[in-house]
């Protein structure tokens, strides 16, 4: 997945500011050690880094993490894979919004958020759940196949669990779940014009990939315009995200 900085701050920040009532949740306290994973522009991470005084971020993409230095340069900002990251120095929690569902496999993420926490430490989760964007998915697959371009399988882009599978793999690796949640949120897009337009060049480029530009320009055209009648209400598009939220820890 290639990330862009910029288009995600202009017209995604929605992700963030959605982030912030998951930081209720986290209630950093003064001087905790705390892990953001998947960090992105660093948004959060300033929040947490100005309640704790001692947070970190981590993304596996360099553009994001390019971003989050210029924007706040007094944060530890580092590109690590959320699959092997390692500190020397153990963390009391660790925090991610929106960014489990794009690391395969759930697994080896999980196992090092538990290496990687003081025993007791907890974990806060927000990401994709299960029917996550499924009137954009399915318009998308359909979309492509009807233009010739068989599209790749949605799990090897996205991983949205259900509750029970995330816990049970969560419990079978040394945690202890104290509040498991999946939601509907529908998500208000930037644009009035071109919203599943700019959400398809942010998060669906792998499904993109190698098709001609003109092709892709007519593609995610007829998506927009056929989820319309679904996703676009008193002058607004939306997406029809669903959400699972993770309180747990380390046992």
């Amino acid at each position: 997945m290639k990330w862009q900085a910029t288009l995600y701050k202009d017209k995604h920040n929605f992700v963030y500011d959605y982030g912030t009532g998951l930081l209720e949740l986290l209630r950093p306290k003064p001087g905790e050690h705390i892990l953001d994973l998947g960090c992105g522009t660093g948004h959060l991470t300033k929040t947490i880094h100005e309640q704790c005084g001692n947070a970190v971020g981590i993304d596996s993409s360099a553009a994001m993490i390019q971003s989050a230095k210029e924007s706040f340069p007094g944060i530890a900002f580092y590109v690590q894979d959320a699959t092997k990251f390692q500190f020397n120095t153990p963390f009391d929690a660790i925090f991610s919004n929106a960014a489990l569902h794009w690391i395969h496999p759930p697994e080896k993420v999980i196992r090092r958020m538990h290496n990687n926490l003081v025993n007791g430490g907890r974990i806060i989760l927000e990401f994709g759940g299960k029917g996550n964007i499924a009137s954009i998915t399915n318009q998308l697959t359909t979309t492509l196949n009807d233009y010739g371009y068989p599209p790749k399988p949605l799990k090897e882009v996205w991983y949205f669990p259900s509750i029970s599978e995330y816990t049970t793999l969560l419990e079978s690796n040394g945690f202890e779940v104290s509040m498991a949640q999946l939601f509907d949120r529908p998500t208000e897009l930037a644009s009035e014009t071109s919203g599943i337009l700019d959400w398809l060049t942010m998060f669906a480029n792998d499904f993109l990939v190698g098709i001609p530009k003109e092709q892709v320009t007519a593609i995610t055209t007829t998506v927009q315009q056929k989820l319309k009648p679904q996703l676009f209400r008193e002058g607004k598009w939306y997406a029809d995200y669903r959400r699972i939220r993770i309180i747990a820890r380390k046992i």
